[in-house]
């Protein structure tokens, strides 16, 4: 009898948690971001996990993986691919970039300039690539998993919001707890992926996606949703509320979040357990600071929001 999909998430996470040590709560959130079909971005200070973290996922889901390590110089036909011509053919041939796996890690991605950055935009809204007036589809399911650093900003180029907007999910690893790190220290692991095997594919991945679909949203948690919105757009320290995209993004979360728990409809809880993560990084701040600092001003203002704004009963 196959797993429910409470059992086979917990099995995922107990099964990655193996890799990425002492982080569960992370591990969760980012499962839970593949269940709601969406891309995760990993703002932290590198050696952290996060590239173990996103091989970690698309191997569990034995799932096509691909890194690209970001830096100035690439150009967008590096990510998506471009015409070659081939003289023996005497005719144009697309070659595929790395952009046509399932899972794609764009690391450091705000060290590339706004052009290439742009290249993922249409991917991560539409699961297309557009070059030269032909359309190509991507692989599904499809998830990019970008990290930054959020304090090195020398040679970076910030994130527009429109690309911002795209990532369903902002979360940090953090560093290890001291026992945590005493225990990796003493292992023998020169590297964790080796021998790291898959226990579920990408069947059961959409299978999970589907049944997040069929979670009920009912008119008290929509309203929920839109008070949570309407308290952003009218703070005194935030110039630019959540958008409606946002609010949605964040019914979709919680439709994921109510799976793990085997339940058919959200709970006021659910939207609570994942507001911090979907929407801080959707918010303008008034004389905001910058990187890890303002990632921390806007998480504090998302938490007050939700002491403030009065949840269903």
């Amino acid at each position: 009898m196959p797993p429910t999909p409470p059992e086979l998430l917990q099995r995922l996470q107990h099964h990655i948690g193996q890799l990425v040590l002492g982080k569960a709560e992370q591990v969760k959130l980012s499962l839970t971001c593949l269940v709601a079909r969406g891309h995760l971005l990993l703002e932290d200070v590198p050696g952290v996990g996060k590239t173990t973290l996103a091989e970690g996922l698309a191997r569990s889901f034995s799932m096509s993986f691909a890194r690209v390590q970001f830096t100035a110089d690439v150009l967008p036909s590096d990510i998506l691919g471009a015409q070659v011509f081939l003289q023996a053919r005497g005719q144009f041939e697309f070659r595929p970039g790395p952009i046509f796996h399932q899972v794609v890690l764009a690391d450091e991605l705000n060290r590339a300039p706004p052009r290439t950055q742009s290249a993922l935009l249409e991917a991560m809204a539409q699961g297309q690539v557009s070059l030269d007036s032909v359309t190509h589809p991507l692989p599904a399911p499809f998830s990019v998993i970008a990290t930054q650093n959020p304090l090195d900003l020398s040679g970076t180029y910030p994130l527009p919001d429109s690309q911002l907007d795209r990532f369903l999910l902002r979360i940090s690893l953090g560093h290890l707890a001291p026992e945590v790190e005493t225990q990796l220290l003493m292992s023998r692991r020169s590297d964790p992926l080796v021998g790291f095997k898959p226990i579920a594919d990408a069947a059961d991945l959409v299978a999970l996606q589907n049944a997040a679909d069929l979670v009920q949203i009912s008119k008290d948690i929509a309203d929920y949703a839109v008070r949570i919105a309407a308290a952003t757009r009218e703070h005194a320290e935030i110039e630019r509320g959540i958008s409606t995209r946002a609010a949605l993004s964040l019914m979709a979360t919680a439709r994921a979040v109510a799976l793990w728990e085997g339940r058919d409809f959200v709970t006021p809880g659910d939207v609570k357990a994942v507001s911090v993560p979907v929407l801080s990084h959707r918010l303008l701040l008034k004389n905001s600071s910058h990187g890890a600092f303002a990632r921390d001003e806007a998480a504090h203002l998302v938490g007050e929001l939700l002491r403030k704004v009065p949840a269903p009963r």
